[in-house]
């Protein structure tokens, strides 16, 4: 067990395109979806600790912590691992709780990574991954560390190498519950399923789009602001829209203009996560 204090990235997440290609019988849609991650998200501080106590600080209102899914992944790391061990884990969070960014998935996936790490279970990148999809389907993406295609439910993952562009995410005052979308009569969810060069070749669309901006006209007025300065969609189910940008610079000079309603941050798009620039600096150190 390594018992020094460290430091994981849990990086946010956009949805570059999102289309519902069906349901399943047990309620669940079927989609294809292109992700890629963000140099921007949370960040977990974890020290092991050799009982079985978990500690997690802040805490979250309203969220116990057994339902939490960052002591979640860590318990089912243990379990699966057969181990009796514990953590003392602080979170520094400045992603948006329900704004489409992965932002819990992320957490789960960066606990899994990290606590494999510190925990020396040596359980491999195939195996984190099966716990994560117990935990969400936008587990594995984030442990396996690559921008990917994804079909199924999210959990059939093609690296993919989208362009790095900078982008411009911004989250308007409401939040959005994924159910409420993915429950919504007039969804789409018949969208033909396409090979990824030519969806890669066509205009990236999402089709919760139009459901969200029907019901949420904050998200609609959002989108319309952004879709004067440069392409913008949603990101998964929202809140948060985003608007991509050929440099750091016209990204930053369009961020300078958002209005006061909304909130919002610019950051590059990466296909190389950096939580496994992480992890591969921790492996080196104790080398």
């Amino acid at each position: 067990m390594i018992t020094h204090t460290t430091s994981w990235p849990a990086p946010a997440k956009l949805n570059l395109f999102l289309y519902i290609t069906g349901q399943r019988p047990d309620g669940y849609h079927e989609l294809q979806t292109l992700f890629q991650f963000l140099d921007y998200g949370d960040t977990l501080t974890i020290t092991a600790r050799a009982d079985n106590q978990i500690t997690l600080s802040p805490a979250i209102e309203g969220v116990p912590l057994a339902q939490n899914l960052i002591y979640r992944a860590a318990d089912a790391l243990r379990k699966k691992a057969g181990l009796q061990a514990g953590a003392d884990i602080n979170i520094q969070k400045i992603l948006p709780m329900g704004g489409g960014l992965g932002g819990g998935s992320s957490n789960a996936a960066t606990t899994l990574v990290a606590l494999n790490y510190l925990w020396q279970t040596g359980l491999s990148a195939d195996e984190l991954a099966e716990i994560g999809l117990t935990l969400g389907a936008d587990v594995p993406v984030f442990v396996r560390g690559f921008s990917a295609f994804a079909e199924g439910i999210g959990e059939k993952l093609q690296p993919a190498q989208p362009e790095e562009k900078w982008y411009l995410v911004a989250k308007p005052d409401v939040a959005i519950a994924t159910a409420d979308i993915f429950t919504a009569t007039d969804l789409t969810r018949n969208t033909p399923i396409r090979p990824l060069s030519v969806l890669l070749a066509g205009n990236y669309e999402n089709d919760c789009e139009k459901i969200v901006r029907r019901i949420y006209p904050e998200v609609d007025k959002a989108l319309s602001w952004l879709l004067e300065y440069a392409p913008s969609r949603l990101t998964g189910t929202g809140a948060c829209v985003f608007a991509e940008f050929s440099s750091q610079q016209a990204a930053t000079a369009t961020l300078k203009k958002l209005p006061d309603w909304l909130q919002g941050f610019v950051a590059k798009g990466v296909n190389h996560s950096p939580l496994m620039t992480a992890l591969s600096g921790h492996t080196a150190e104790s080398q």
